[in-house]
């Protein structure tokens, strides 16, 4: 009898795949973009900005001061009769062409974005660059049918309006903010992070190269003493501010008694629901995509993983088994699932965070992995035994870190998953719809996904509840933030 040959199990490596990089031509200086033309900052400030996976210097960035978002908000003032008084059809062309010029320039914002903020190459490729376009796109097309969008109601443009974005998608939340501010006829003052302004810097060229008029939009790289004078500027007529809860809390209370409105989009410890009917192979790659998108460096991260107990224990085991396989490292790498942590300030929380539960009990499991001597590193970390008062249960961390609680009946999963201040998104895993509906009318979240998470798309609106901000950005719910609806 002929022996059954024995077979090898197949182990598959990935040879490095790095985007090249010898096509950028990024400048050793970025001013400060105000009035359609670069000028250098009153006070003369530049600092670096620095590439987290190496901590490597890439370009030297203008720091915006009180007289410079000044004269930012004064060429707003002075653009915006002319720009409101624009055929909308007009102004919706100029919109189209930032998208189309968002799309020409797309490999080169991608990788950008990668190099300034750690994120994988795959991210900024598949989802960032592309769904900033789309913003422009949708909000190019509803630029002359708002009527239709108010049930025939008048509108006008809020005005002159400040707008400061964080860290995490740079790109994408300009994009979110400046798309429908724009299309209702609005100048705007743009404030990037201190920590990712490139993508920002490269679309003020794009909007040069669009022939946006001058002063509609001013583009002011800083840090925080940029924002607070722009939320501070008294001749600003609406906020939008996409960032922590706490300088959310600021913003508010700087504006008290001032009638500006006012959007916040700010932090959340969402709940990722798994039932034992659902299907678990597809929850956890949803876990997956919920927790390491971007490091965790997400608003809606589902950091919170709730499983019915039936099955807890097949969703941990088959979640750390996929766990092992994420690949962590360079972020222009193709083949990289989790990148660099955006700062040393923000690894420093993670770190933490991470401490103190451990402390506190809970049983930590961190992917074992190699990782780059230089730069700002976390492996994907899971921790069970995690109960409700947790630190880590209860704050957001911001980084690729889950943790997981368990829950008995559908009552208690919902009792869980609203036990926080915060109010954002929301995960359900369940074959069943009617237990969807039931659950998601239940949470205390502006967003709940069923069997998928961290789908996003222009035309559905996005925005929290409780200390996770008020208003929404995308969709028609996007531009009513930026219009006064006349009855």
């Amino acid at each position: 009898m002929t022996a059954t040959p024995t077979r090898t199990a197949l182990a598959w490596e990935y040879s490095p795949a790095p985007e090249a990089t010898d096509h950028l031509r990024l400048a050793e200086r970025y001013e400060l973009f105000v009035d359609g033309a670069w000028r250098p900052p009153e006070s003369g400030d530049y600092e670096p900005t620095i590439n987290p996976a190496t901590e490597e210097p890439i370009a030297e960035i203008a720091q915006a001061g009180d007289a410079d978002v000044d004269a930012a908000v004064a060429a707003a003032r002075a653009a915006l009769p002319r720009w409101r008084r624009l055929p909308a059809l007009e102004r919706g062309k100029y919109v189209f062409r930032i998208a189309r010029l968002i799309q020409e320039r797309a490999r080169e914002l991608a990788i950008v974005e990668s190099l300034d903020g750690g994120k994988p190459i795959r991210e900024s490729r598949d989802v960032d660059v592309p769904l900033a376009a789309a913003h422009f796109f949708y909000y190019a097309g509803w630029a002359d049918k708002l009527s239709y969008g108010l049930a025939g109601r008048g509108a006008e443009p809020m005005g002159v309006v400040g707008q400061i974005v964080p860290w995490n998608f740079p790109l994408l939340m300009a994009a979110w903010k400046l798309a429908p501010a724009l299309a209702a006829g609005n100048t705007a003052v743009l404030k990037p992070a201190e920590t990712t302004p490139l993508t920002a810097l490269l679309l003020a060229e794009i909007l040069q190269e669009a022939e946006l008029p001058p002063g509609v939009v001013s583009i002011l790289p800083g840090d925080g003493v940029a924002g607070a004078a722009l939320v501070r500027e008294p001749d600003i007529d609406k906020v939008a501010f996409t960032g922590s809860t706490g300088v959310g809390k600021d913003i508010q209370a700087a504006l008290a008694g001032r009638g500006i409105p006012l959007t916040l989009e700010l932090g959340g410890k969402s709940a990722n629901i798994v039932f034992e009917d659902a299907a678990i192979d597809q929850a956890v790659e949803g876990i997956v995509q919920g927790i390491f998108f971007n490091q965790g460096h997400v608003c809606c991260a589902g950091s919170r993983l709730l499983i019915q107990e039936s099955v807890a224990e097949t969703v941990v085991e088959k979640l750390w088994s996929r766990m092992a396989r994420l690949r962590v490292g360079d972020p222009l790498d193709k083949n990289t699932d989790v990148g660099a942590i955006n700062s040393r300030e923000q690894l420093d929380r993670i770190e933490a965070l991470v401490a103190s539960g451990e402390e506190e009990g809970a049983v930590r499991r961190s992917v074992s992995c190699e990782l780059p001597d230089r730069g700002f590193w976390f492996a994907p970390t899971l921790f069970t035994d995690v109960a409700p008062a947790h630190r880590i249960a209860a704050e957001e961390i911001f980084g690729p870190v889950v943790s997981v609680l368990t829950f008995r009946t559908q009552a208690e999963a919902i009792e869980k998953a609203n036990s926080t201040p915060y109010g954002l998104a929301a995960g359900i895993w369940t074959d069943k719809g009617s237990k969807a509906f039931e659950v998601a009318n239940a949470l205390q979240a502006g967003v709940v996904w069923q069997n998928t998470y961290n789908h996003f798309d222009p035309t559905a609106a996005f925005g929290g509840y409780k200390e996770s901000g008020f208003g929404r950005e995308g969709g028609m719910s996007g531009l009513r933030g930026y219009l006064r609806v006349s009855s």
